[in-house]
């Protein structure tokens, strides 16, 4: 089991059915030393609750961008150069196809653009869509800027 002691990892959650699994990754990312932190965007909140993430994470989730309670506690460049990681799961086709456009529509595309961290996608999408000429452009035009693609393949 590799240790994650330390690391300080931003999760951004989109809103596919696999975002029920977000809480277990958390604390599975916690039980290996991980620092967690979670922004959530609006369609993730149809999925899962931001409630159930601060429990498992420890934080206050983000979900807003234009949030300036959140923005002072820690703001969506912050959150961008505190993180050792990004991982965007579930990531959407939609997710996909904003970040690989270079959107900045919400907090999570805008963690996307001003961290300096790698960034970790996780499609999740059922098969026909994954395997769209469009998602599978979008993913190469990720993985060609050095974005780190999981799965599922």
């Amino acid at each position: 089991m590799m240790s994650l002691a330390g690391k300080k990892i931003v999760l951004g959650v989109s809103g596919g059915i696999a975002a029920y699994k977000t809480p277990d990754l958390v604390r599975r990312l916690r039980e290996r030393g991980a620092d967690v932190r979670v922004a959530i965007t609006e369609g993730g909140k149809a999925f899962i609750t931001p409630l159930s993430l601060q429990a498992v994470s420890g934080y206050p989730v983000s979900d807003s961008l234009l949030d300036p309670a959140a923005e002072a506690a820690m703001g969506h460049i912050e959150l961008g150069k505190w993180a050792d990681l990004v991982i965007l799961a579930p990531a959407t086709a939609d997710l996909i196809a904003r970040v690989a456009a270079g959107m900045a529509n919400d907090l999570v595309t805008t963690i996307c653009l001003a961290t300096p961290a790698p960034v970790a996608v996780v499609p999740a999408m059922n098969q026909q869509m994954y395997r769209n000429a469009a998602t599978q452009h979008n993913l190469d035009t990720l993985a060609s800027r050095g974005l780190l693609i999981w799965g599922p393949d």
